[in-house]
């Protein structure tokens, strides 16, 4: 595979990512409100759309180019490979004595990469703007196993490489106050109502 890289980062929406190289006649186009005057659109269709032109620059980059119907997910995988040339993330390798350490006290020449959680986002847009340019969920590149395994393999690699986790913490559920508790300020009983006045004295 023949690519030049990019002289700015496909992920920054710079470069190679305008409007110029869209992959087909179906384009995303800005939402619409109630009377039908069209939003400027919002930040996540932004960046999907450069996304999306991005990834039709390098499908025409491809040597020998390629269209999107022969895209597969191992397509899909040489493009995220192709995508860490411009990453930002410093990846230890496991012979660096920095290696697990969150946060290194010296520079060291490990390589920059493209950290998981861009990639995990910018598949997730891509599998979506599949689909609303006509493709269809059934051949989605983007939603390929291998695609999924190949995410989870950098999620662990870079998890143990940089010593961080990107386990999902779980939500604590709110603890429900029962009749009782004393932090309430209610009892199992209902308030008694006060007594009566006393009755009058006979004449």
């Amino acid at each position: 595979m023949d690519l030049s890289a990019n002289p700015d980062s496909p992920l920054s929406g710079g470069g190679n990512g305008g409007g110029s190289s869209s992959i087909g006649s179906n384009s995303i186009t800005s939402s619409l409100s109630v009377g039908g005057a069209p939003q400027s659109p919002s930040r996540y269709e932004a960046q999907k759309r450069r996304d999306w032109n991005t990834f039709g620059q390098y499908l025409r980059n491809h040597r020998p180019p390629l269209s999107l119907a022969q895209c597969s997910g191992a397509h899909v995988l040489e493009f995220l490979r192709y995508l860490d040339q411009f990453g930002k993330t410093k990846v230890h390798a496991a012979a660096c004595p920095f290696f697990g350490h969150p946060s290194p006290p010296a520079p060291c020449p490990c390589p920059l990469r493209q950290a998981w959680g861009s990639l995990d986002a910018l598949v997730g847009r891509l599998r979506a703007a599949y689909e609303e340019n006509g493709g269809s969920p059934e051949s989605n590149p983007f939603a390929a196993r291998a695609v999924r395994l190949y995410l989870r393999e950098v999620r662990e690699h870079q998890a143990r490489a940089r010593g961080v986790s990107y386990e999902k913490k779980k939500r604590k559920k709110p603890q429900q106050l029962t009749l009782g508790d004393s932090s309430s300020g209610f009892r199992g009983n209902h308030h008694q109502p006060p007594p009566g006045p006393p009755p009058a004295a006979g004449c």
